[in-house]
């Protein structure tokens, strides 16, 4: 039901049904029902109108509401895919013609790490391209999900501490932040061979941080140096992001990144229960 024919609703039901009863009552009942009676009457009358018709009203509101929000979701998606599809074509040609250039000199090291990275990609490509928005209603579903899916298939073990109040990002904002967690997990594939990694994401209507961090091998103090394409990703999402972010090796080993970011506006709601390892 459109909004238009609400408001028309709102309008005319009240008028009709209280003005109904009090022309019956001044035409038909005035001898039976006195005048403090029948006041009581259209009062009660009024309450009980104005609760069940306003609990149906905003009832089909937020009905549309919701359906409006899961459109506008699955559109952000839609628009981040087709975004990350001229990446994806835009870096497979530039990492071909490397190839073509290494094999030419005869660097078939370099280009055989080429080749490796192509495949990557593809696979990760591949695998958000197969994920459908439909899958979890929430970003905190989707994020267990992917994580999970992520344990089953790296074996490594994965201790998450996800805390995000209801509608804390925009649909814009929810696939910015996801797509730096999967190249941070990714990178922890790749190079840091540890054994155990963990995720800490507390969002609420005023401000959210993400922490992501593993036990493998670390780096050089000032020199990522296998972290450095993936980092150079995630640095530039965070900056659309307007976070601030930091990439580093503690003194106990493995790796850590950080994000935060300080929001203005609060929405009110409150913190979806937490979800503990997966």
């Amino acid at each position: 039901m459109s909004l238009k024919t609400l408001k028309w609703l709102a309008v005319i039901t009240p008028a009709l049904i209280i003005g109904g009863f009090e022309f019956i009552r001044h035409e038909l009942i005035l001898s039976y029902l006195s005048m403090e009676a029948g006041n009581w009457y259209i009062t009660l009358l009024t309450l009980l109108l104005s609760y069940f018709f306003a609990t149906w009203m905003f009832r089909n509101i937020e009905r549309t509401n919701d359906r409006l929000a899961r459109e506008t979701s699955k559109r952000a998606v839609y628009e981040e895919r087709e975004r990350l599809a001229r990446e994806l074509h835009d870096n497979l040609a530039q990492t071909l013609f490397f190839i073509h250039v290494k094999l030419k000199q005869g660097k078939t090291e370099e280009a055989t790490a080429a080749v490796s990275e192509i495949d990557h990609h593809l696979r990760q490509a591949i695998y958000n391209l197969r994920t459908l928005p439909e899958e979890g209603s929430t970003f905190t579903l989707r994020a267990v999900k992917w994580l999970q899916d992520w344990e089953l298939l790296t074996g490594i073990e994965t201790l998450q501490d996800l805390s995000i109040a209801d509608k804390v990002f925009t649909p814009g904002e929810e696939v910015q932040l996801f797509a730096i967690i999967q190249e941070a997990f990714t990178n922890i594939r790749k190079h840091s061979r540890a054994s155990q990694a963990s995720i800490e994401l507390e969002a609420s209507g005023t401000s959210w941080s993400l922490r992501i961090s593993d036990n493998g091998l670390g780096f050089a103090e000032g020199d990522p140096g296998r972290y450095r394409y993936g980092l150079a990703m995630m640095q530039k999402r965070a900056a659309e992001l307007n976070a601030v972010w930091k990439f580093q090796s503690p003194p106990e080993g493995g790796t850590e990144l950080s994000v935060h970011s300080v929001r203005r506006k609060s929405n009110g709601k409150d913190p979806i229960p937490r979800h503990h390892r997966g």
